[in-house]
């Protein structure tokens, strides 16, 4: 058929292999979507190979970005350092000793000019993990794009931008909740006029799978989010077709294979029918869940390390048979620092070998029709649906998270696992079982101690060189919108231009919104 990855489908016995059997429900394409949004999945083309990587300085995340696009890497997915993710520049106090300790440092445009330099953004699509200065980076990210002769329009990628999940798991959140959500609405409408191929949200289960809930809670807690995004965008007068079809998810992927498997094809489910029930939506796309998985870093242990690939292929397989649209495979080394440029390509060649060689990317919903896995994909979804009633009745996602509910039953969770693992009922290889004394050859990545001042003197250079009247002029426009309803983006574009600091930005809207800080014991 026209558009394949291959002449013909055949096992290696050279069986056929058809597109859809006899015997098929619900097919891919078709509502609800349990089997997969598109009608040939992988058929004709395969996931988004797109390794997470960041660390250090600009230039050298930008090496690394390199490398990983030059052996087959299909996409870039940027992790910024902690200072950063908090909207605070590498010269703050607050930020010393962890500037480009867990991804990479950037304070300013001159930092993702490097970041991005020599990387076509016209050719390359960009997952960005950033969540209360969302704004900031993407606008970063456009202004470089226009000065490579990008348009708006032609650029493509994902900020995460979900802060209800920071409040949930995480903990990266610096607004209140209400002001949190208006940056994330003038976003929304920002980009549904201005950067049309923009993913503008990508709503996580990822991390509260991490801080330890169960796989119906990531599939609850995410979904319940996604429609708190939804009324909150409505409520300023988008359309939901506006924007519904730029909504992207993001996954775990942990060791219970089949289980898994059945996560991805319940949230699809779930996710069309709680839109179609709920929302006046005229566009398909708007019902489809599309989303990234990375594999379980929690999952990973300091000993036997070389176990960890094993891990990984299971946790990527299980996304891949799940129907994936983009996977992170962790590095095998990452229980003990940052992947190294061996344990990164080696995490890249898995998904490799999983598409070209393991036969999984050439049939639809491979498991689709397995007794285990549809009582499985009904399980999850039913008790999925039941939480989402329940956050309902409290007055809706924010709400649950403000009196600490989501946050309660995550620690629950996670409390259960621990004491399963402790007390020998649940068995983790090199942990609890198959243990054995050993010495490990493998090598944490060194980091420049002295990035930190390095970045400190550029960020001086900058405020005295640049046209500081016209940057105090930026931040007081952002100042004064921020007390009103304009849409804050193109103010933001601005102050970019006019060499406005990451932190200087943040600094400008704690101004008016103030920070927040979790109630006590949540």
């Amino acid at each position: 058929m026209a558009g394949d990855r291959k002449s013909e489908w055949k096992t290696l016995s050279g069986i056929d292999i058809p597109l859809n059997f006899p015997e098929q429900t619900d097919l891919a394409g078709q509502p609800p979507y349990t089997g997969g949004i598109h009608d040939t999945m992988y058929r004709s083309r395969l996931w988004t190979m797109r390794q997470y990587a960041g660390f250090s300085s600009a230039r050298e995340t930008n090496e690394r970005f390199k490398l990983l696009l030059e052996r087959g890497q299909k996409g870039l997915s940027v992790a910024f350092d902690l200072p950063t993710q908090l909207g605070l520049d590498a010269d703050d106090e607050l930020s010393l000793g962890e500037v480009g300790k867990v991804g990479v440092s950037i304070s300013t445009l001159d930092d993702m000019r490097e970041l991005m330099s020599g990387i076509p953004l016209d050719k390359v699509s960009t997952s960005m993990t950033i969540n209360a200065p969302a704004m900031i980076l993407l606008a970063m990210y456009v202004v470089v794009a226009e000065e490579q002769g990008v348009a708006m329009e032609d650029i493509r990628g994902t900020i995460q931008n979900d802060i209800l999940k920071e409040y949930m798991a995480r903990g990266t959140y610096v607004f209140p909740p209400d002001e949190s959500m208006r940056l994330i609405t003038d976003i929304f409408s920002f980009c549904a006029t201005n950067i049309p191929q923009w993913n503008t949200i990508s709503i996580s289960g990822y991390h509260i799978r991490e801080a330890g809930c169960t796989a119906t809670q990531e599939v609850a807690f995410t979904l319940a989010s996604a429609l708190n995004y939804i009324d909150a965008a409505l409520a300023t007068g988008l359309d939901i077709d506006d924007f519904a079809p730029r909504l992207s998810f993001f996954f775990n992927c942990h060791n219970d294979f089949f289980e898994e498997v059945a996560k991805f094809r319940a949230a699809r489910k779930l996710w069309h029918d709680l839109v179609d029930s709920r929302y006046e939506s005229n566009n398909p796309k708007s019902k489809k869940l599309r989303f990234h998985t990375q594999v379980a870093g929690v999952s990973l242990t300091a000993q036997q390390p070389l176990n960890n690939i094993s891990r990984v292929t299971i946790q990527a397989l299980a996304a891949v048979c799940g129907g994936t649209q983009s996977l992170h495979t962790n590095s095998y080394d990452e229980a003990i620092g940052l992947p190294t440029e061996e344990s990164a390509t080696i995490a890249l060649r898995t998904q490799q070998i999983i598409a070209e060689e393991s036969g999984a990317a050439d049939v639809i919903d491979p498991l689709g029709g397995s007794h285990y896995v549809e009582h499985l994909t009904n399980r999850i979804y039913n008790a999925a649906m039941l939480m989402i009633e329940e956050i309902d009745s409290k007055g809706g996602a924010m709400s649950a998270i403000k009196e600490g509910w989501q946050q309660r039953q995550i620690h629950n969770s996670a409390y259960a696992h621990i004491n399963d693992v402790e007390s020998g009922k649940r068995k983790i290889v090199g942990v609890n079982h198959g243990v054995m004394d050993e010495k490990s050859s493998i090598k944490a990545m060194k980091l420049d101690d002295e990035l930190g001042t390095s970045q400190a003197k550029k960020l001086s250079n900058l405020r005295k060189n640049r046209d500081n009247i016209a940057a105090q002029q930026s931040l007081d426009n952002i100042r004064a919108a921020s007390q009103t309803d304009e849409n804050l983006f193109p103010l933001v574009i601005q102050a970019i231009k006019t060499d406005c600091t990451l932190g200087e930005i943040m600094g400008a809207m704690k101004d008016i919104f103030g920070t927040w800080m979790a109630p006590s014991g949540f």
